[in-house]
Parts: C-alpha cells; sequence; structure tokens
C-alpha cells in the first residue's frame, strides 16, 4: 500500500435488514488506479456492499470514504458526481431508446448541453465497442452487448472509481475474452476499478487484490495467488476441485 490517501476507505461498515446483517464490520482500502476483486458465495453481501458504497443503501454503523469526503449516507446521484459510479448485475437499459442514447443520460450527469454530452456519448460507445450499434434499439441487443452498454453508461457519468457487479456472467468465451479487455483498457487509461465476479479465471487475470466476504464478513485479503490458497477461502467459497484444477 502507498502512504498516499485511498481513493476509497471503507472503515468497519455495516448493513442490516432487520434480524439479518448482510455486510458486517466490513474494512478496507482502494488505491487509485487499483483493480481490486470481490469475491464469495451468493448471499455473501458483496452486492449489498456495492449498494451501501454507491449510496442505495444506508449503513447502520461504519464510515465510508471516497477521494476525500465522507460519503457515508449520500444520495447516489451526489456520490456519482464526486466521480463514483457503479453497474447493475441486472442489466436494464431503455429498452426503446437507441444506445447511444442510453449512453447519453449518463453523459447528461456531467455536460450541460445535449450537444456536448452526444459528442462525448460517441467517444464513450466507440470505446466500448458498441458503435456498430449505437443507433439500434437497446432493447434488441443480446446480453454481451447489453453488459457492455452497462459499462458504457456508467462510464458516460465519467467516474474516477467503477463498480463493476458480475458484468462478465453469462458471457460465452469470445464475450468474456472481449469484456477482460476492455475492463484492461479502462485501467490503463487511469480508472480505478472493483470488481464482483464469480468467474475466477477472469478475476485471476484481472485482480491485483482480492477481499473474499462470507456471511457478510471480510474472511480474506491479498493477492489472487495467496488468496486461492487460504484455507478458510477453499473451504467457503473455491472448493477443493478449484485448488486441484490449479496444481
Amino acid at each position: 500500500m502507498s502512504d498516499a490517501a485511498p481513493i476509497l476507505a471503507l472503515d468497519r461498515v455495516t448493513k442490516r435488514f432487520g434480524g439479518l446483517t448482510a455486510v458486517s464490520g466490513v474494512s478496507f482500502r482502494v488505491e487509485a488506479r487499483e483493480i481490486l476483486g470481490i469475491i464469495g458465495p451468493n448471499g455473501a453481501g458483496k452486492t449489498t456492499l456495492f449498494n451501501v458504497i454507491s449510496g442505495y443503501y444506508r449503513p447502520e454503523s461504519g464510515r465510508i470514504h471516497f477521494a476525500g469526503h465522507d460519503v457515508t449516507g449520500q444520495p447516489p446521484h451526489a456520490i456519482c458526481r464526486l466521480g463514483l459510479t457503479r453497474t447493475f448485475q441486472l442489466v436494464k437499459p431503455f429498452g426503446n431508446l437507441s444506445v447511444i442514447d442510453n449512453v447519453m443520460i449518463g453523459a447528461l450527469t456531467r455536460l450541460p448541453t445535449v450537444s456536448a454530452a452526444r459528442l462525448d456519448a460517441e467517444r464513450v460507445v466507440e470505446t466500448c465497442g458498441l458503435a456498430a450499434h449505437a443507433a439500434g434499439h437497446a432493447r434488441t441487443l443480446p446480453i454481451g452487448l447489453r453488459k457492455r452498454l452497462e459499462v458504457a453508461r456508467a462510464l458516460a457519468t465519467r467516474p474516477r472509481l467503477l463498480l463493476l457487479d458480475e458484468v462478465m456472467a453469462g458471457l460465452n468465451p469470445t464475450e468474456l475474452a472481449g469484456m477482460i479487455e476492455l475492463i484492461r483498457r479502462l485501467h490503463a487509461d487511469g480508472l480505478t476499478l472493483i470488481v464482483i465476479e464469480h468467474i475466477m479465471a477472469a478475476m485471476m487475470r484481472l485482480a491485483q487484490r482480492i477481499v473474499v466476504l462470507h456471511h457478510g464478513e471480510t474472511i480474506a485479503e491479498g493477492a489472487p495467488a495467496a488468496i486461492t490458497q487460504d484455507r478458510r477461502v477453499v473451504d467457503a467459497y473455491l472448493g477443493e476441485e478449484f485448488v486441484l484444477a490449479q496444481a
């Protein structure tokens, strides 16, 4: 870790739903220009944590600092304006709008005119490999391109930190390779990313550091190679088959 202030810091963040504690005392830091992976079994609290970080849920306790600001409990639009944006696991574009118009909506959070937003949206659409589909209705896109559109809509808000919630789920091998390449390109351009993903082969290729959640708690944190050898992670999530496959 560097001595500079992290771009994101969570301090003992807890979120409950009635008697269920979905996130329990989670703390970690994310350095600028890092790719942090978050893994864990279904129900571990990963998406809930994203919802808390991005302002969709207010935590019961703990603090969240982003880019020098205490954003704990702030609404999503305020956090987005500071430069923290997230994608959603279930992609729901505006189906009757064109791809370019979907992306323009994101751009309008930053830019004052429709013409400026369209120019920026065209750039983002090109970056995300959607230029050939820009004029088509979003509802006509297959899942692989819808996932790219979800990333494009988030990118159009000009984030400093982007939270990606299972953007590789459901992709075929060719689409998966393309999404990994897109994420790497965004990172190379200076973007900081936190990635939730179940596809461990992709996570091993992308993440510089991984946080593992189980029953809402952090059970491990470290480099990908170390995480896959951690007995707590193997027992809670990866399984012996994964370990044998890596041998």
